[in-house]
């Protein structure tokens, strides 16, 4: 699993939270992610929705994609499909995956990066594993969260961010044992590079064997723990958390949402692990806004869903470029993508 690796000991380092003093926020739930069949047949694990999204907001969707060993000619993508009203975010952390959309963004990510499409008022995309992928096969890892926009920004022009895997904020842990990247938000002053218009954290950490990492946290933000690989425990009271579940902290309009959180990785690891437990740690400032979604659509009524249809249908959500059009769109596409 290489997604942009260092020396932990070469790193700024996180404070060291004090144990007393902290008000550790406690698990609320703990759920294992189910499995689904994404655009053209490739399997994802998607651990929300599926629970109630309150407990995720901003967030509406997670998908784990692999890690998954490819032969010669069975990597899968997705086809061209439209969407609005909120943000998909790809992080690839093995392999490669090509993004196009209707208004010029795009290219290959790949190892480390993240592309960040803010489909807003509308937009198409696209996105395939490159030729050499599926020509020849390969390991392919990767994660899609989908971020919800408030009502205010729905509308704004859509825009692409390239995040490449150099531009991501590397952390240490306080004792200098895990490695934490910061690609959206911000940690005990230190920012990543993801540009949001809804605020929240997005982070993908290597827990050392046994180590404990303690993380200050936003008391008005959600939490989240999403194990990518590995096993370890959430929470001051230690809730086992294994590869494909998510952590849910109790969220910031419960009691009990506190200001530090803390997780810990098994003594003893899976031998694919042995780097350590890799984990995403997400959270954001809840939105509590209505939430009307339909495929590949997320609004506030259920009548800008029907308009987002139509506005689809009738060609405003931007054009197919005419050398990718013997791809095929999809109007009724699943939620996902």
């Amino acid at each position: 699993m290489p997604a942009v690796t260092a020396d932990p000991l070469t790193l700024p380092r996180l404070p060291l939270l004090p144990e007393g003093d902290t008000d550790w926020r406690r698990v609320a739930k703990v759920v294992t992610a189910k499995r689904h069949l994404e655009g053209e047949g490739f399997q994802v694990r998607r651990p929300f929705p599926g629970i109630d999204l309150s407990l995720a907001d901003p967030f509406l969707l997670l998908d784990h994609m692999g890690a998954v060993e490819y032969a010669p000619g069975e990597a899968k993508g997705t086809p061209w499909h439209p969407h609005r009203g909120f943000e998909t975010v790809t992080y690839i952390i093995d392999g490669a995956f090509q993004h196009q959309d209707t208004t010029g963004g795009g290219g290959l990510i790949s190892d480390g990066a993240t592309q960040w499409m803010t489909a807003a008022s509308g937009i198409q995309h696209i996105e395939q594993p490159p030729p050499d992928l599926v020509a020849k096969g390969g390991l392919f890892h990767g994660v899609q969260l989908w971020v919800n926009l408030p009502r205010a920004q729905k509308w704004v022009e859509p825009r692409y961010q390239d995040i490449e895997a150099r531009d991501v904020r590397l952390l240490a842990a306080a004792d200098g044992s895990s490695l934490v990247r910061v690609i959206a938000g911000s940690l005990a002053g230190y920012d990543g590079p993801g540009v949001t218009y809804t605020p929240i954290n997005y982070l993908h950490a290597t827990i050392a064997p046994g180590a404990r990492l303690t993380l200050p946290w936003p008391r008005e933000f959600n939490a989240l723990v999403y194990v990518l690989s590995g096993r370890g425990t959430a929470g001051a009271e230690e809730a086992a958390v294994d590869e494909g579940q998510l952590a849910i902290f109790a969220g910031s309009h419960h009691k009990g949402s506190g200001d530090g959180l803390v997780v810990r990785a098994a003594d003893v690891q899976p031998q694919a692990s042995s780097a350590g437990w890799e984990i995403l740690v997400l959270g954001g400032l809840p939105i509590r806004e209505p939430v009307a979604r339909y495929g590949p659509f997320v609004m506030n009524t259920r009548e800008e869903i029907a308009q987002a249809f139509e506005d689809f249908q009738a060609g405003r959500m931007g054009t197919i470029p005419a050398a990718t059009l013997p791809h095929r769109t999809s109007e009724d596409e699943p939620l996902g993508g």
